[in-house]
């Protein structure tokens, strides 16, 4: 019950094969960074791998996308949830986020400011019972980020993909329980709902059009 001790490992260093190419664009992206709130930040071993890069490169992402006008919004699971707000999830991962305001901010690395938007998530998927459709304001690209790869983040990008939005899942800017989990992650988006990339990649791409 709960989340596991999450052992160091490396980033990944390449992405699989894509079944789809797909190309971030600026004037249609929206940056997701996905429930990188201490709670779940807290089964990483600080000041390892995959924690420092999940961090590093994340902050570079939203950095390039406040510089070019591409939306940036953070989910956030709340604490103290009753049971009936957590629903199945007690069964699966007991109580959650405690009812400490700090479990449950975003990371101070990662703090939302300016026009980033906020938004309160109560299952895996971000689409569900949130407002981040429309918060994509007619957008039909969406990058995701954050934690943890197998479970939210991908779960997120299949409903994008289900949504006719398309969906990048930034291979060195998520992270999970395990090397393989994040690997499986990574295999089932490349080849049934998003385009895999690395941050360097999806940076080079946004900002080409911008040099």
């Amino acid at each position: 019950m709960g989340l596991p001790t999450i052992a160091p490992y490396p980033m990944p260093t390449s992405v699989p094969r894509n079944r789809v190419e797909w190309t971030p664009d600026p004037d249609r992206a929206v940056l997701l960074v996905h429930d990188m709130q201490n709670h779940f930040l807290r089964a990483f071993a600080a000041g390892a791998q995959p924690l420092v890069d999940l961090i590093a490169n994340i902050g570079t992402l939203r950095d390039t996308c406040r510089r070019l006008g591409v939306p940036v919004v953070f989910s956030a699971q709340p604490g103290g949830q009753s049971p009936d707000q957590r629903g199945l999830q007690l069964d699966m991962w007991g109580r959650g986020i405690g009812p400490d305001p700090a479990d449950a901010e975003i990371t101070a690395d990662l703090r939302p400011g300016g026009s980033d938007r906020l938004m309160t998530k109560w299952r895996y998927n971000a689409f569900h019972r949130t407002e981040l459709e429309s918060l994509m304001d007619g957008r039909d690209q969406l990058i995701v980020t954050g934690v943890y790869a197998h479970i939210g983040c991908l779960m997120t990008a299949t409903d994008a993909f289900m949504r006719d939005i398309q969906a990048f899942l930034v291979a060195d800017a998520v992270a999970d329980f395990s090397p393989e989990d994040h690997d499986m992650a990574l295999r089932y988006a490349a080849t049934r709902c998003a385009t895999t990339m690395m941050t360097t990649r999806v940076i080079d791409l946004l900002t080409r059009g911008t040099r």
